[in-house]
């Protein structure tokens, strides 16, 4: 009887890389997009009439709902659970443990983070007449401004941490040299 010598080995590294790699990336897009919004665009609209602001805020939200930007803002959690998941065998090396631990911290902390805090003042700032704006217009600009900071600040350590898996990861595989 002849046995197939690869049978019940650790699938091909290649098979786990690509989709922790692509984690790694989308972590990285995702991290400079909430970075770049709360260094840069925040800012700017920091000095914006209320007018202006609100019917600048209301075309940024709506102009972002589109297959690209839901495509990135909700790819990195699949593609830590498909690297996970090619990569089951491993699951005792820090590394993995540590890319579980992203893949739900960017699940909880920025997408349900966002549906529960970004969302609503979407909607309360698209739903603001320009011309006839309520009083409390700057504080819930204020607030949308914090609550990008945070998702600024957790996707740029989600990243951080997603890239220091992949590079320990790959530093602890024996180079053929």
């Amino acid at each position: 009887m002849t046995v197939h010598p690869h049978a019940h080995k650790t699938p091909p590294l290649h098979l786990s890389l690509l989709p922790h790699t692509l984690a790694v990336l989308w972590l990285g897009l995702m991290a400079g997009f909430f970075g770049t919004y709360s260094a840069n665009v925040n800012l700017a609209l920091l000095q914006m009439d209320g007018a202006t602001y609100a019917t600048v805020q209301s075309a940024f939200n709506r102009n972002v709902r589109h297959a690209l930007f839901f495509t990135l803002f909700f790819g990195p959690p699949v593609w830590c659970a498909l690297t996970l998941a090619t990569a089951w065998r491993e699951h005792r090396a820090l590394w993995w443990r540590l890319l579980a631990l992203v893949g739900a911290a960017y699940l909880l902390g920025i997408v349900f983070f966002t549906q529960q805090v970004n969302l609503p003042l979407n909607y309360t700032t698209e739903a603001w007449n320009p011309q006839a704006l309520p009083a409390d217009w700057a504080r819930v600009r204020d607030q949308w401004n914090a609550a990008n900071l945070w998702r600024a600040w957790l996707s740029l350590g989600c990243f951080a941490a997603a890239l220091g898996t992949l590079v320990g990861r790959l530093a602890g595989r024996r180079m053929p040299g």
